[in-house]
């Protein structure tokens, strides 16, 4: 079992409250959710209302697939256009 596990750092420059924020934010995780098969979540910053820490994670028998999968989302998430990539790290377990 190959698990891969990616830390996305998103500036959010048009919120101007968490409010705002949280509104992005759950656009952009309700989209990775439904177009690909990988847990996404916030995972830090939720109280900084332009910043947010998002993590991803997926399963498989294959690194190159994980690859394949963390690349797709992260092109995804780069071409979206409500917030901007900061940093991303992956990790491959």
């Amino acid at each position: 079992m190959i698990v891969g596990i990616m830390t996305v750092e998103l500036h959010i420059s048009g919120a101007t409250t968490l409010k705002e924020k949280r509104r992005v934010i759950k656009s952009i995780v309700d989209k990775i959710r439904s177009k690909y098969n990988v847990s996404i979540a916030e995972v830090d910053n939720q109280n900084l209302w332009q910043r947010a820490t998002l993590g991803v994670a997926v399963v498989s028998n294959e690194t190159s697939h994980v690859n394949q999968m963390l690349d797709t989302v992260i092109r995804t998430i780069k071409f979206n256009g409500e917030a901007d990539l900061i940093d991303y790290s992956i990790e491959i377990l």
